[in-house]
C-alpha cells in the first residue's frame, strides 16, 4: 500500500557494510540538499547502523535506516531500497556509495539531469577521458577494460556501464522486472543498465570525478569481476529469447 508523499521528491540510497569511518561524512553532507536519505546496513559488525541511529534521529524524517540480519550483498540491498522508495511515492531515485568515492556535491547535478527529463542519469568516470583519482594502475585498467568489454558484447551506448552513481525517474524501476535481478557489485550496475536500455528509456552519463576510498576497504573482489564477466553473455540471451 502507498504511502503519503514525502517532503523531498529524491531519495538517496546508500548500502553500507563496516562504513563507521564514512558514514557519518557522508549523511552530513548528503543532507544537505534536497534530498532523503535511505542506509541499507547488513548488520555491519564495526557499529555503522548505531552511527546511522544517531543521526536519523538528528534530521528526523530525512534519514532512513533499514538494518538486515547478515552480509546479503549490493544489488539486494538496492532492490530493498529501490522497492521501499517506490512504495513511498519518492520519483526520482539514487544509488550512491558510502565511501565518498562519488562527490556528494554532484548529488544536484544527476538529480537534475534527471528532472530534465533524462531516465536514467549515470555519473560517469569515463565519457569525458579517464576521471578516476588515487586508483591502482591495475584496477582502473579492470574498470576501463571491463566497461569497454560491456559495451561490446552488448551494444549497450554508455561509456560507463559499470558506475555505481547514477538517479533514476521512478518510472524506469516501475517498468523493470525488479524481482528478477539477481546479480551484484559491478554485474547488478550493468543489469540494471541493460535492463532500462532495453526497455527503451533514454540513459544519460554525464562525467563525475571518482576518487578511491581514504578510509575503510574495498568491497572489490575476483569473485565480483568474474560475475560481470558472465552476466553480460546472460543478459544477452535473456534478451535473444524475450526473458528480460
Amino acid at each position: 500500500m502507498m504511502t503519503s508523499q514525502p517532503k523531498n521528491d529524491a531519495l538517496v540510497i546508500i548500502p553500507t557494510y563496516n562504513e563507521k569511518h564514512n558514514v557519518r561524512k557522508i549523511i552530513n553532507k548528503v543532507v544537505e540538499f534536497e534530498v532523503d536519505i535511505l542506509i541499507i546496513d547488513d548488520s555491519s559488525p564495526d557499529g555503522t547502523a548505531d552511527i546511522v541511529r544517531e543521526l536519523k534521529n538528528e534530521y528526523e524524517q530525512r534519514v532512513f535506516l533499514i538494518v538486515r540480519e547478515e552480509k546479503l550483498g549490493l544489488g539486494t540491498a538496492y532492490i530493498k531500497g529501490f522497492k521501499w522508495a517506490l512504495d513511498r511515492n519518492y520519483q526520482y531515485i539514487m544509488e550512491m556509495d558510502a565511501d565518498l568515492s562519488h562527490d556528494p556535491d554532484d548529488v544536484p547535478r544527476l538529480i537534475e539531469k534527471a528532472k530534465e527529463g533524462n531516465e536514467l542519469v549515470v555519473g560517469s568516470r569515463y565519457c569525458k577521458g579517464v576521471n578516476v583519482v588515487n586508483w591502482p594502475l591495475k584496477r582502473l585498467i579492470i574498470s576501463y577494460l571491463a566497461s569497454r568489454y560491456t559495451r561490446y558484447i552488448t551494444r549497450i551506448p554508455m561509456e560507463d556501464p559499470t558506475s555505481g552513481f547514477k538517479c533514476f525517474q521512478r518510472e524506469v524501476l516501475e517498468e523493470i522486472s525488479l524481482d528478477n535481478v539477481h546479480s551484484h557489485g559491478y554485474a547488478f550496475q550493468i543489469e540494471m543498465n541493460y535492463r532500462a536500455w532495453k526497455k527503451g528509456f533514454e540513459i544519460q552519463e554525464i562525467p563525475i570525478i571518482f576518487t578511491e576510498r581514504s578510509e575503510g576497504k574495498s568491497k572489490m573482489s575476483r569473485d565480483i569481476v568474474y560475475e560481470a564477466a558472465f552476466m553480460v553473455w546472460k543478459l544477452v540471451i535473456l534478451n535473444m529469447f524475450g526473458r528480460l
